[in-house]
């Protein structure tokens, strides 16, 4: 009764979430939220450490030559905080995984709660939902170790501030309520030539290597993802 009445919830919150990403969709036929952002790229190196997160990408050493996009949630005027996104790209072979992190608080209970910020370096980014790992769920969050200013997290302003520079994160793992453990560094810059890329994140289509997504998680986040990912009629059969 309790496993139905949760599937319940998470489906109607679900539709709720679709139903304002397809009002937001009118004004935004193109992009409903992130409408503009800063196309990156950067590597990502993996430690490897003995306490194990389930998670055999997270536990492994390894690098990676990622693409990334940073953007304003909501979209408000550039003088306005707002919620910050960090979209990752991870390439394996013929498929990749996305990681999508929002500004969030970084306490066991703020993490779970979407912040509002004017500077990029100043935000702690997480994931909000946990992946589903061979020993239960896990967050992923990452936050500013090294930048050339505090960044502003308005798009042009962040890519004139970060310039030729590196945007240096530490990437880090937890359990829901746990301390977090920094398991990798992630270096990005500014793409050449590209402001702002066309890629599609999506985490539930392309989840991290080695895990899945929770049934209630994926209820609450589809809905949505799909109406976001329909073209708007005047690029239909592009």
């Amino acid at each position: 009764m309790r496993r139905l009445a949760g599937r319940q919830f998470s489906a109607a919150g679900g539709r709720v979430f679709a139903v304002v990403f397809k009002v937001l969709k009118r004004v935004r036929p193109d992009r409903p939220i992130h409408p503009e952002g800063v196309a990156l790229v950067g590597t990502l190196k993996r430690y490897g450490h003995d306490s194990a997160s389930g998670i055999p990408w997270v536990d492994s050493p390894g690098m990676e030559h990622v693409t990334a996009r940073f953007s304003r949630s909501l979209g408000l005027p550039d003088a306005w905080p707002d919620i910050l996104g960090l979209a990752v790209r991870i390439p394996n072979g013929e498929k990749h995984a996305d990681v999508l992190l929002a500004s969030t608080g970084a306490s066991r209970a703020g993490r779970f709660m979407l912040t509002l910020h004017r500077r990029a370096a100043a935000a702690v980014f997480t994931t909000m939902m946990p992946y589903k790992g061979a020993a239960g769920p896990i967050l992923l969050a990452a936050r500013t170790l090294h930048a050339p200013t505090r960044l502003p997290a308005a798009p042009s302003s962040f890519r004139r501030a970060l310039g030729t520079h590196q945007w240096i994160l530490g990437l880090y793992y937890a359990r829901p309520c746990d301390a977090w453990t920094q398991f990798a560094t992630l270096a990005l810059e500014t793409a050449p030539e590209l402001a702002d890329t066309a890629t599609r994140f999506d985490p539930v289509r392309n989840p991290l290597f080695g895990t899945s997504t929770y049934g209630w998680a994926s209820r609450l986040r589809e809905p949505s993802y799909a109406t976001a990912r329909r073209q708007p009629p005047s690029s239909a059969g592009r």
